[in-house]
């Protein structure tokens, strides 16, 4: 397990609590407004969603994901750390909000 806490140049907060490197990589963290976020490979993608502030249970649902980003993982290192979080801030900040139906 590995902890990594960085300030964001605008003063947000960008923290992983857990992440396990690999053609298999996973872990979680959270962002300073509160938000959460989790990231998995998935056949041949790195998938980042994050999530709504202020989560009601410990496992978040479908409903509760607000963006997401994916990228390749022949674009970077996947057993490299350094290299895995480096692309997990660039999805992070550039993920994008995830459509709602009309109610």
């Amino acid at each position: 397990m590995t902890l990594a806490a960085t300030p964001e140049s605008e003063g947000q907060e960008f923290a992983i609590e857990d992440i396990s490197t690999g053609v298999f990589a996973n872990g979680f963290g959270h962002l300073g407004d509160g938000r959460s976020f989790s990231f998995h490979v998935h056949r041949g993608q790195l998938v980042v969603e994050i999530y709504h502030p202020r989560l009601t249970g410990p496992v978040p649902h479908a409903e509760d994901v607000v963006a997401t980003a994916t990228r390749s993982i022949g674009d970077f290192d996947v057993d490299d750390t350094r290299s895995l979080i480096a692309v997990l801030r660039d999805a992070v900040a550039t993920a994008q909000p995830v459509p709602r139906p009309a109610r």
